[in-house]
């Protein structure tokens, strides 16, 4: 028996380059659930020639009702919705064998990478996991590396999967497109997008025992930048976690990456 849970966002998925495509309400949007409906199933369909025998699809793109279920491949299970990162997609991470992040996209501030950002783009400018700047990637890799489950692929942008590379040992990545500007790449076709995302899925999971979870060194230390001045949270009685930087930056510690994430 192997369970995947495949963790689907929107700005990496094949096909996008815009913000247009990822927000609801926009004309564009429905072409970008669309191709975030082909790319699921691609992986999916590499997850149960790998060996998978159950494949639960997780919506984790904003408020996590982004797919349509009839579009989805229908020996995967689709969990749509969120209930805030700590609580909502990641919430069940420990009853599976493996996680794959599709659709992923690079953290804040990286140079050519498409719609780069880390959390909201409106709100978060930087954020700094135990020292080191990070984004969606190591934090969520990091959450199901608390409960001993190895992250096995992710696809995205090149810098998305660069970043990837550097948090996760031995990660499987299916690079869909080069990103040239924040709005802009270079696509592959969507036939070979989609076979490079199944033939990756397959290899991650017939190989899924030799990829080790990310586990960050505990207590798990964040820190956030925000773009706007006047909404660093003021310290409260028993907040001991709670560090105050300046005036636009705060830091918290947790017990566990979920923790610290829900802290801050």
């Amino acid at each position: 028996m192997m369970k995947v849970l495949i963790c689907v966002d929107m700005e990496g998925i094949s096909g996008i380059t815009k913000s247009e495509q990822v927000l609801r309400g926009d004309p564009e949007y429905q072409h970008g659930r669309q191709y975030m409906a082909w790319d699921t199933n691609a992986c999916v369909e590499g997850c149960f020639r790998g060996g998978a025998t159950q494949v639960v699809v997780r919506d984790a793109h904003a408020s996590g009702f982004n797919m349509l279920w009839e579009q989805i491949d229908s020996r995967a299970e689709l969990t749509p919705g969120t209930g805030g990162r700590d609580q909502g997609r990641l919430f069940d991470v420990g009853q599976f064998d493996a996680m794959s992040l599709l659709g992923y996209h690079a953290m804040a501030g990286t140079p050519e990478a498409v719609l780069e950002h880390t959390m909201s783009s409106g709100g978060w400018q930087n954020f700094w996991l135990n020292g080191k700047k990070a984004g969606e990637i190591a934090m969520d890799a990091g959450i199901a590396g608390d409960d001993g489950v190895p992250t096995i692929m992710v696809s995205g942008c090149d810098k998305a999967c660069a970043e990837a590379k550097k948090w996760i040992k031995g990660v499987y990545t299916a690079c869909v497109k080069k990103g040239l500007a924040w709005d802009s790449a270079r696509l592959l076709g969507k036939e070979v997008a989609h076979k490079l995302i199944s033939d990756t899925a397959e290899k991650a999971c017939r190989n899924y025992k030799k990829v080790k979870p990310l586990v960050h060194a505990k207590p798990v230390r964040m820190r956030l930048e925000l773009v706007e001045r006047g909404k660093v949270p003021s310290p409260a009685a028993g907040m001991s976690y709670l560090k105050i930087v300046d005036a636009r930056t705060y830091e918290v510690t947790g017990a566990t990456t979920r923790e610290a994430l829900s802290r801050l």
